[in-house]
């Protein structure tokens, strides 16, 4: 017989073929999927978010695929440009790496999403950074004239 480890280490019944860990946070039970599934009763990114709400799970792929489209918009928009031989150099060279930091962080959340294993929001993920390569890094960069040597990652 197959076994699922729980919260408390202590192994529970479980048939072969079951793709989820069950967890317990106070009296109730999370299920932690290790394959991927389809539904909108999960919880992505904090506790009981989006729940078992439809229109809340709605919001939950519209914020991911957002975060994953404003990713590659941080990725291909130079927003602060550096002068060289500029006093405001520090300056600049800060604003740049905070935008690089904000970056970071949107790309480990859209990657903490997907880790819940919900096929919706592995598709919406994909597809917002598949919309803002195509609008960002290829589109808007051939309309400015710049070069596309940072289209290749």
């Amino acid at each position: 017989m197959a076994t699922t480890a729980t919260a408390n280490s202590v192994p529970a019944a479980s048939s072969p073929y079951n793709s989820t860990v069950a967890t317990r946070l106070g009296q109730r039970r999370i299920p932690i999927h290790t394959t991927f599934y389809w539904g909108h009763k999960m919880d992505i990114l904090f506790h009981c978010w989006p729940g078992d709400s439809i229109a809340m799970y709605a919001l939950a792929l519209i914020l991911v695929f957002v975060m994953a489209v404003l990713v590659e918009w941080l990725t291909y928009f130079n927003i602060v440009k550096l002068k060289s031989g500029d006093k405001n150099d520090v300056v600049g060279s800060l604003l740049k790496t905070g935008i690089y930091g904000l970056r970071t962080a949107f790309s480990y959340l859209v990657m903490l999403s997907v880790m819940s294993f919900n096929g919706g929001v592995f598709v919406v993920a994909i597809g917002g950074h598949v919309i803002g390569f195509l609008v960002f890094g290829i589109i808007l960069k051939k309309k400015s004239g710049s070069d596309s040597s940072k289209l290749e990652h």
